[in-house]
């Protein structure tokens, strides 16, 4: 399942809730030195063990993982519904997790069992870059995610620094449209949409996937409405709304701007194209 849905479904209803609070934080007993066994509960997390080149750490992984090199590993259960007979039966020697309200219990009796649990908030950028100096830590390949955190940092500035002087366009970044769901405040979304000079017109709705009304999607009166959302069930409502009828409508070309992960700089960039369309960066690599 791609991850705006993961969003869609797992996050929108408790898009009213706090998000985890603090960085990394490791439950259960210590994992070895070098972990040799890694369980991945979010796609986001197994997309940094690959990209960090500790593919071949990986003994189990979510079932909303889709990416062709784990496609014959084990699966372990949902984001917030993960299985603990399914975790444990692996052996791992660390389990990575994106904490959330749902999966809390879960992940807590598995530290209880014996199984070491890194809980890696993943909802800013600062959050993103972290995971990728602990995980590439964790499995001894701390230059490579050095050099990824480079990357990402790289592609922020770059397109920084093409957005200046540009008119800012009004954005509303949606995950879902029934309910509406947006980026709000406090998500890595909010943080790349003022990256490339735009500005989020769901910033104070106060979570960072707010649920909002119609009536407020419509009197925000956005220039640009970003699809992020591969679920079209209400789109076509929310689309023939007066207001948002004359917004102009784009859809994310990929997965890149969706998982805070090693691709958030070429979301980015990506994001960037859509925004400003007639405006191109200078070259450079956000993978």
């Amino acid at each position: 399942m791609p991850f705006v849905l993961l969003i869609t479904l797992c996050l929108a209803p408790l898009a009213r809730a706090e998000p985890p609070k603090g960085g990394a934080r490791l439950l259960g007993p210590k994992p070895p030195e070098k972990v040799k066994r890694v369980v991945t509960i979010a796609p986001s997390l197994t997309e940094t063990v690959l990209a960090l080149g500790a593919g071949s750490t990986l003994v189990g992984v979510s079932r909303f993982d889709e990416a062709k090199e784990v496609a014959h590993l084990p699966r372990v259960g949902g984001f917030v519904n993960p299985s603990i007979e399914a975790v444990v039966t692996l052996k791992p020697e660390l389990v990575l997790v994106q904490p959330n309200p749902g999966n809390q219990r879960a992940v807590e009796t598995m530290a209880e069992l014996g199984v070491p649990v890194l809980l890696l908030p993943l909802n800013t950028v600062a959050d993103t870059l972290e995971a990728l100096r602990v995980v590439g830590k964790t499995v001894g390949k701390e230059k490579e995610a050095e050099a990824l955190v480079q990357r990402i940092e790289s592609s922020r500035a770059r397109i920084r620094e093409a957005a200046k002087g540009r008119k800012a366009p009004r954005v509303l970044f949606v995950y879902g449209f029934e309910p509406l769901v947006v980026a709000g405040s406090g998500s890595f979304a909010d943080e790349l949409l003022r990256d490339a000079g735009a500005i989020n017109v769901a910033a104070d709705a106060g979570s960072a996937y707010a649920v909002i009304s119609l009536e407020r999607a419509l009197r925000a009166r956005p220039d640009v409405v970003v699809d992020a959302s591969d679920v079209d069930v209400g789109k076509d409502k929310v689309a023939a709304l007066p207001v948002l009828s004359q917004a102009r409508w784009v859809e994310v070309p990929s997965m890149a701007l969706l998982q805070p992960g090693p691709s958030l700089g070429r979301g980015l960039e990506e994001l960037f194209g859509l925004l400003h369309p007639s405006a191109k960066p200078d070259a450079g690599s956000g993978h």
